[in-house]
Order: structure tokens, then sequence, then C-alpha cells
């Protein structure tokens, strides 16, 4: 068998094309050069034979394209436009696959287009063609400047976000009622990606993550067959794909119910802090100052819980939230699972402790999707490590943090759309605990 050449799955839009590929051309405002942008070919299994890994054309040729195309290539030259060039279809792909032909110029021209510009300086984007050479450097600038203009997500976008959002609804109602001692992470993880797909789902938006009892604290914790046990914690964090667009949602329970103790109490901190963090994602605002407050909300919490001691501003300046909360408020999503995060063209990450695991750094304009995804976990990597202790031994209570390290973790997490007024929360039909 051939390797799968995955072409024209996605229905094209030339609407959202054309204004998607005017407003880059626009924004890198190029006068004599010539820009490539590779799709991508199949990536082959290792010892596997003819057998390839499911294709997904690079997103910088998808949000250009809205449509994978296994060798395709896009080329703009600002005299004369855009140009799709598209591989033949072989025959044994019909056979074996049904392909058809996707609309474009015929691949074998490339050359030709090329060898007409040889003296022109050429960048390259997506996915690099073997044997074209290329102004790296350039590249990444306008790599940059296209990272910024995918930002703001247009009405086709956020259509199949919110369908996204809708057969993950479905699978989240799911494992909600699987949560019980007993269970396997594994059977939870089965069962509402299997209804991800009865609801619409293209395939699952990233690894599912089902992580009981102490897997909970591990970030990314892959699902495995350990069973639920009674009062322990459960997190799941997982989301449909639909045409390449995905939800990126996590929900937080406790195997018999919440209860009146401590797993209420700290679940409180984190869902007040995901309130006050989605409510200021708002046109202009920076999203560092948002992961700011939300480290504060929740170190606030931490000392009521009397887990951490002082105040806690303090305690975010120090780094000491850090300890229970050791990643940044969210990232951008859409095409993919951290979608054109980053920061400003031109502005680099901050040195400061606070800020070094923050994804994205800018401030929020209209059409942005945000994660919003708070936590508070006890991870015994951090939590054991005796230079940490040393280092915040009057901060943090460690009699009380030792008597829940293998609690596991709490974490919330939504998209947020951010327009002219309130924000608008796309996966706000999951439930949470109230």
């Amino acid at each position: 068998m051939p390797p799968v050449r995955e072409t024209g799955t996605v229905p094209r839009v030339t609407n959202a094309v054309d204004i998607r590929r005017s407003r880059a051309a626009a924004a890198w405002g190029l006068t004599d050069e010539v820009v490539l942008i590779g799709a991508g070919e199949p990536i082959p299994v290792p010892g596997g034979r003819d057998q390839t890994f499911p294709f997904i054309s690079h997103s910088e040729y998808f949000y250009l394209a809205d449509r994978e195309c296994a060798g395709g290539v896009l080329a703009f030259d600002p005299g004369g436009g855009w140009v799709d060039f598209v591989p033949e279809v072989s025959e044994a792909e019909r056979i074996w696959e049904g392909r058809e032909g996707v609309e474009g110029t015929p691949l074998t021209e490339l050359p030709a287009w090329l060898a007409v510009r040889r003296r022109r300086r050429l960048a390259m984007l997506g996915t690099p063609l073997p044997g074209v050479r290329f102004d790296t450097a350039r590249a990444e600038e306008l790599r940059e400047i296209l990272t910024h203009v995918r930002r703001p997500k247009d009405e086709i976008e956020l259509e199949r976000m919110r369908r996204a959002a809708a057969a993950s609804l479905a699978g989240y109602a799911v494992a909600e009622r699987m949560i019980r001692p007993g269970v396997s992470e594994r059977e939870v993880q089965i069962e509402m990606e299997a209804e991800f797909f009865r609801h619409g789902a293209t395939r699952t938006g990233y690894d599912t993550i089902v992580g009981s009892g102490p897997n909970s604290a591990v970030l990314h914790f892959a699902p495995t067959s350990r069973r639920i046990g009674e009062g322990e914690t459960v997190l799941i964090d997982a989301g449909a794909e639909v045409d390449r667009y995905i939800s990126d949602i996590t929900r937080t329970f406790r195997a018999g119910g919440p209860g009146d103790g401590f797993f209420r109490d700290l679940y409180r901190v984190v869902l007040a802090a995901e309130q006050r963090a989605i409510a200021a994602c708002r046109v202009g605002v920076e999203y560092r100052d948002i992961h700011l407050a939300a480290a504060a909300d929740l170190a606030a919490g931490l000392v009521e819980l009397g887990i951490l001691r002082g105040a806690a501003d303090t305690l975010v300046e120090r780094d000491a939230h850090a300890l229970f909360f050791p990643h940044g408020i969210g990232h951008m999503v859409g095409l993919g699972v951290r979608d054109a995060s980053g920061f400003l063209p031109g502005h680099t990450r901050s040195p400061l402790p606070s800020l070094r695991h923050l994804r994205t750094d800018l401030p929020l304009e209209k059409g942005y999707v945000m994660t919003i995804e708070p936590g508070i976990y006890f991870i015994p990597a951090l939590l054991n490590d005796p230079e940490r202790r040393a280092m915040f031994r009057q901060a943090v209570n460690w009699d009380r943090v030792d008597s829940l390290i293998d609690f596991g973790g709490i974490r919330i997490e939504d998209n947020v759309l951010v327009t002219e007024g309130e924000p608008e929360t796309l996966t706000a039909a999951v439930p949470k605990i109230i």
C-alpha cells in the first residue's frame, strides 16, 4: 500500500481563503521577494514499511489554503499573486485510497515558476522543500508576521471551534457519569473520545489527559489502567477537533462527589481564579497581567487554606506560588492547541520568574481565543526538592504540604473569545462543580 496522502478532506471556503491571503500579503508588505509555504509530506512509521502517520498539513499552509494537501505548496509573488501548486494523484492512490485530484496548478510546474524568479530573494514557510535554498532569517521574520495575522479568528474558524466545543460537551457528559471507584483512567478516555466522534469530531484535538489520585498532579498525564479510588481527584484535559479546529478543556472531579472537605475548598479557589481571569479577557488587556492576577488569587487562596504564608503579591514576586501553579494561565487556541501563541513581533519572553512559563505575552485583541486554565497541584518533584524547601521554608507550611503530597491537582480550563464587549466562553456549556 502506498503512503496515504490526505488531500481535500476539508471543504475549501474561497472567500475566507482570499481574505486570509490578502491580510497576509498586506502585513508582509513585500515588493520583490517571493514566498513558498509547504504543506509537508506524510511521515513514515519507523519499521512500518509503507505505513505513515496520519497526515495533517502544516498549520501555516492550512490557514492559507483551508484544506489538507500532502505535498502541496503555496507560492506568493507580490507582482503576480498566489499560486496553488498541487501534486498529481497517482493511479495507485485512486485505487487504494479513493483519492481525487485537488484543484490547482500541477506541482510539476513549480521548478519553472522558481526558475523565472531565481535571482529574487526567497523565503519559505510551512514545511521546507528539500533542495530549495532560501533566506532563513527572512523566513522567520515573515513567519512572525503571519503568526500575528492568524491570531484573530474569522467566522469560519469560530464556527468550527463551536462545533468542536459541542462535540467535547458530549464527551465530558459521558466522562462525568463514569467517574466512580473501580473505573480505570483508560476506560474513561475510550468512552469519552468515542463520544467526541459520535458528535462530529474529526479527531481528538490533542492527546487526552486522564489522571486519577496522584496522577492528577502530572500536567500532561497519559491515561493508564490505574483504577480510580474512593474520594480521589480525577483531572481530565481533553477536547474534540472539527476540521483542524479544536477545543481545549479541563475539568476536575472527585470520585464520590465533591464533598465538604479539602477538595471542595481547593476547587473553589481555582474556580474563583478562573472566573476572574475570564472576566478580564478584554480588548487591550495585557495577557501577562491576567496571569499575574490569577497567580495572586491562587496564592491568596493557598494562604487561606493554611498552605502558604504571607502576602499574595509578595509570594508571587518570590515565585513561591509556582510550587503549586507551575505553568502559565493559558495560551491561544484554534488551529490546533496553542495556535499562534507567542509574543508581539519584536517582543521576547520576560525574564521575571513569575512570567517565565507564560506561552503568550501580548495585549488582547478582538477575535483572539484564549485558554484560561488556572490550577493548583501537589507535585512531588517540586515539593520534595531540598533546595526549594530551603528557599521557601518560611513561606510554606511544609507539614500541611506533606499531608497532601498524594492529593494530586485541580485544574479548570475554558476557551474564551475576546469581543468588543463581554468575553464569550465558547466552552461554557461543559459543566463545572459549583
